[in-house]
C-alpha cells in the first residue's frame, strides 16, 4: 500500500512541500551564519542547501507538474467529445484518491454495455410517446382515405396510403433491425409523399448490381437508416437548389462490407461546415446528439451513426463528402450480415 501513496498528486504535493520547506527554512539559515561567519565550510554547506533545492524544483516538475498537465489535457479532450481511458490520471498518477474512484465509477457508466441500457430505455420512453394510440392514427388515415376513394380524389387516397404505411413503418419496434429491401421500401414510401409536395423537381434512382441485389437486399442494418439521410438531402441540398434535384441511393459489397451512398446533387456545403460534420461523426458514440441537432434534421446523422457504432463497433458508420454547389455524398459503412445473430452487440437487440 505503500506505493500506492504515491500515486496521488495531493499526496506528491504535500511530501514535496514539506521537503522544500524544511530544505529552505535550512538554507536560510546556513546562509545567514555563512554570511556572519565567513566559515568557507558553512558556504560549502549553503552549495549543497542550493543543489538540494534546485533537485527538488526538478522532482516538481518532472513529478507534479508534468502529470497535472497530461491530467489537464485528458480532461479537456474529454470536454470536447472524445473517451480517454484515463480522465482523472494516467494511470500511473491520479489527482487525489477521489478523483480516482470518480473516473472509475465514470469508466463504468460510459461502458457500452451500460449506455446500450440506457439508449434502450430512453428509445421504449420515446416510442410510447411518439406512439400515444398509433391504432387511431391509423384508423383515421384509412377513414380519410375511404372518404376520398369515395369522392374520386385519387391523389388524396394514394397520399393518405403512403403515409399510414410511413407511420407503421416508423413507429412499430424501433429498435430491431430491418432488411435492406425494407428499409428500401420505406425510403420510397418517403419520397412518395415528398412527391406530392415538389412533383417533378426531385427524381430518386436506386442502384444496385444484378449479381448481388439478392444477397444486398437480405442484409439487416438499424431501421431508419437510410430515410433520415434522404430527408436531409431533400430538405438541405435539392429543396435549395433552382431546377430539379437528382437523388440517388447506390447499394454495394465490398468483401465483408455493406456501402451505401445517398447522394443530392443540390447546394452542398462549404469545407468548414463538412469538416464540423465529420468531426462530429468521427467522436464517439457515447457522445449523444444534442437536442438541437435533433431537431433541425429530424433523426439527426449523429444519431443513425451513434446506432450503427452501438451495434457493430466504431469502425463502421457514416463519413460526409460535400463540394459547394456540386451536391452532398453521404456514405453508410456496415458489416455485410444476413442474420441478427451476427450482430456484434446482442444487448442491443433485446
Amino acid at each position: 500500500m505503500r506505493g500506492e501513496e504515491y500515486k496521488y498528486l495531493s499526496n506528491r504535493l504535500l511530501i514535496v512541500g514539506c521537503a522544500g520547506t524544511v530544505l529552505g527554512a535550512g538554507l536560510m539559515i546556513l546562509l545567514s551564519m555563512a554570511s556572519v561567519a565567513l566559515d568557507g565550510a558553512l558556504w560549502g554547506w549553503v552549495i549543497a542547501g542550493g543543489a538540494g533545492f534546485a533537485l527538488i524544483l526538478w522532482i516538481v516538475v518532472v513529478w507534479i507538474v508534468k502529470p497535472y498537465y497530461r491530467m489537464e489535457k485528458s480532461c479537456r479532450l474529454f470536454l470536447e467529445g472524445y473517451i480517454t481511458n484515463n480522465l482523472f490520471g494516467s494511470g500511473e498518477t491520479y489527482l487525489t484518491p477521489a478523483s480516482r474512484l470518480m473516473e472509475e465509477r465514470l469508466q463504468r457508466m460510459l461502458d457500452s454495455s451500460e449506455l446500450l441500457k440506457l439508449n434502450k430505455r430512453q428509445a421504449q420512453y420515446l416510442a410510447l410517446q411518439n406512439q400515444i394510440n398509433p391504432h387511431f392514427l391509423y384508423n383515421t388515415l384509412e377513414s380519410i382515405r375511404s372518404e376520398a376513394l369515395i369522392a374520386g380524389l385519387t391523389e388524396v387516397s394514394d397520399m393518405t396510403e403512403a403515409l399510414a404505411g410511413f407511420f407503421r413503418y416508423t413507429i412499430s419496434k424501433v429498435e430491431n433491425l430491418v432488411s435492406v429491401e425494407e428499409e428500401l421500401q420505406n425510403c420510397q414510401t418517403y419520397f412518395k409523399i415528398q412527391q406530392y409536395r415538389f412533383g417533378e423537381r426531385v427524381q430518386l434512382i436506386i442502384e444496385c448490381d444484378k449479381e448481388e441485389r439478392e444477397e444486398i437486399y437480405h442484409c439487416r442494418l438499424p431501421k431508419l437508416t437510410m430515410q433520415p439521410i434522404l430527408e436531409n438531402s431533400i430538405i438541405h441540398g435539392t429543396e435549395c437548389k433552382v431546377g430539379v434535384g437528382h437523388l440517388k441511393i447506390r447499394l454495394e459489397r465490398t468483401g465483408t462490407r455493406l456501402l451505401i451512398r445517398i447522394s443530392d446533387d443540390g447546394v452542398g456545403m462549404d469545407e468548414k461546415t463538412l469538416a464540423n460534420m465529420n468531426e462530429s461523426l468521427q467522436k464517439s458514440a457515447r457522445i449523444m446528439s444534442n437536442e438541437e441537432s435533433e431537431t433541425k434534421g429530424g433523426i439527426a446523422l449523429i444519431n443513425v451513426n451513434n446506432r450503427i457504432h452501438l451495434l457493430f463497433g466504431e469502425e463502421y458508420g457514416l463519413h460526409v463528402y460535400s463540394m459547394p454547389g456540386v451536391g452532398t455524398d453521404v456514405e453508410i459503412s456496415l458489416p455485410a450480415v444476413t442474420s441478427d445473430r451476427e450482430i456484434a452487440n446482442k444487448e442491443a437487440l433485446g
